[in-house]
């Protein structure tokens, strides 16, 4: 072209071409960086709401009362899936109720129970509560099932250790939205990837995307809150305190058709001998599987200091016993 090397340009055809080359290039830049932040606000304002639910159970001085209103919560979502509005018991999934509810609580509810309350049920719920949207019926049943759970864990934390009890509320709840969250991290990650074959079906990617994570949050949240509750009777302070727990609930709550520690057992019509004695065979199940959890030992204890029996040279604490 004649121009030798180091040589000014100007030429003003040549200099707008390279004005309008890097206007092109900065917005197409620009675009990528403000489309990145459209789906990172997503997932910026799930992050706020999880912290802050996380760092609100953190630093209170009550969880219990969390952990309540996580279960009330919980409860009313179930009874609304399971019944509709209007009482009728061939529209009423009774028994999957009942089954959830015993799976979870040892609480011993029956479907005859269900289907009595509701028959008599004619308050209106409170209308600044989580029950307004529930009919009479539905009302009652939810109402039975939340109070007989807060008399069941009364008597739970009574075998507790009082200084151990909220660390334990708090961890319950804690691990649930700990590992729940990182599972839906990963989730999220393989939506935002494959989010972009959308756009070959002439759908926005970003809508696509906000509408997806939306109910994979919602799905999150229900989904962490039903962990919470199936865990409310399954932690303890101590083995000795969930043992007393076990071998006391027979003499205060009666198991009907499904126990909350995961076995099941039949009830028939007899006395309060054969009651008694099958709520006791599901109390041994439990304390049979809590023992065989129990490490055994087959040989001397090692001391912190001694050579690590592995053979490495090492002292037991720095090799195989480091994490104890």
């Amino acid at each position: 072209m004649g121009v030798e090397e180091g040589q000014e340009l100007t030429s003003p055809l040549l200099t707008r071409a390279i004005e309008q080359a890097q206007k092109r290039v900065e917005q197409y830049n620009y675009q990528i960086r403000k489309r990145t932040l459209e789906y990172d606000d997503v997932m910026n304002k799930q992050r706020e709401i999880i912290y802050g639910f996380r760092n609100q159970i953190i630093h209170s001085d009550n969880v219990r009362d969390h952990l309540m209103d996580i279960m009330e919560e919980v409860v009313v979502q179930k009874v609304q899936q399971f019944t509709t509005p209007d009482f009728n018991p061939r529209d009423w999934k009774i028994r999957p109720l009942v089954d959830w509810v015993n799976i979870t609580f040892p609480i011993g509810l029956t479907e005859k129970t269900v289907v009595e309350i509701a028959e008599k049920a004619s308050d209106l719920p409170p209308a600044d509560s989580v029950y307004a949207e529930l009919s009479p019926a539905q009302y009652a049943i939810a109402k039975l099932i939340v109070d007989a759970v807060k008399r069941a864990y009364e008597i739970k934390i009574s075998y507790e250790d009082p200084a151990a009890i909220q660390e334990v509320e708090r961890y319950i709840i804690l691990s649930a939205i700990d590992r729940l969250w990182q599972e839906h991290l990963y989730e999220m990650d393989s939506l935002r990837y494959s989010i972009g074959l959308r756009g070959y079906g002439q759908r926005d990617p970003l809508i696509e995307y906000k509408a997806e994570a939306y109910k994979m949050f919602e799905d999150l949240m229900v989904n962490i809150k039903s962990e919470i509750c199936q865990n409310i009777f399954r932690s303890a302070s101590s083995l000795i305190a969930f043992e007393n727990f076990l071998r006391n609930l027979p003499q205060q709550l009666v198991h009907q058709s499904v126990s909350a520690f995961g076995t099941r057992t039949t009830t028939t019509q007899g006395n309060q001998t054969q009651t008694t004695q099958k709520s006791s065979d599901v109390v041994s199940e439990a304390l049979a599987a809590v023992e065989k959890s129990k490490p055994i030992r087959s040989g001397p204890k090692v001391g912190r200091n001694d050579p690590c029996p592995c053979g490495s040279g090492k002292k037991y604490k720095h090799c195989c016993g480091r994490n104890q």
